[in-house]
């Protein structure tokens, strides 16, 4: 009976939590459609909410945002957008770090998280996964002339979201021959769902 009971919640566990993260996310995007004005929203138009509505709205800003900025003008108008931002004391600050992240993540041309790493981690007897972030610049680069170093984020299991920032020598970090989709379902599984998409307990009797 333990066999079965544990079985069905396999198959209900992922479930549950994968419809409570988008319950969650789609609601939260529904909240912009707080920023209208109360006779435009769907409950004063149509009598009655429409759930999703709002996270529709949502995707298609950001594509509009995205289409719109892609020109000349549009980069001109961003461009205009933070030069008033980096003028504003604590706000610059922020704003010009959650920039350089975003630009490194979701740029194209970034090689942020675009390789999965084999890293000694927390010490030299045991490894765990990161993954590339770049390479060490500035002031921090200069005091460690004379190897080869590379930046890399370890992350947390089973919420890979937060975790440490390491700086190591190239030579002690083993590339990994899998995707970094791959390498995040092996963190968040904590080493149960194996990289080729195997359960390293599916021959557990």
């Amino acid at each position: 009976m333990k066999k079965y009971f544990i079985t069905g919640l396999l198959i209900w566990v992922p479930l549950g939590i994968t419809l409570w993260v988008l319950n969650t996310l789609i609601g939260t995007m529904d909240k912009s459609l707080l920023l209208l004005p109360e006779q435009f929203r769907p409950k004063a138009v149509l009598g009655y909410d429409i759930p999703g509505l709002g996270a529709i709205l949502t995707v298609l800003f950001v594509f509009l945002t995205g289409l719109l900025t892609a020109n000349i003008i549009g980069q001109r108008l961003v461009d205009f957008w933070e030069s008033l931002f980096h003028r504003i004391p604590i706000f610059k600050s922020i704003y010009s770090s959650v920039k350089q992240v975003s630009d490194t993540l979701f740029s194209s041309s970034g090689q942020a998280f675009r390789k999965a790493l084999l890293v000694r981690y927390p010490h030299q007897g045991a490894w765990t996964i990161a993954f590339l972030t770049g390479t060490p610049g500035g002031d921090v680069a200069r005091h460690l002339a004379g190897d080869d170093y590379v930046s890399v984020y370890v992350p947390t299991t089973p919420n890979p979201t937060s975790g440490f920032f390491l700086m190591m020598p190239k030579k002690d970090v083993v590339e990994l021959d899998m995707s970094v989709d791959e390498a995040l379902k092996y963190i968040i599984s904590m080493g149960v769902v194996a990289p080729n998409g195997n359960s390293n307990n599916s021959n557990a009797g």
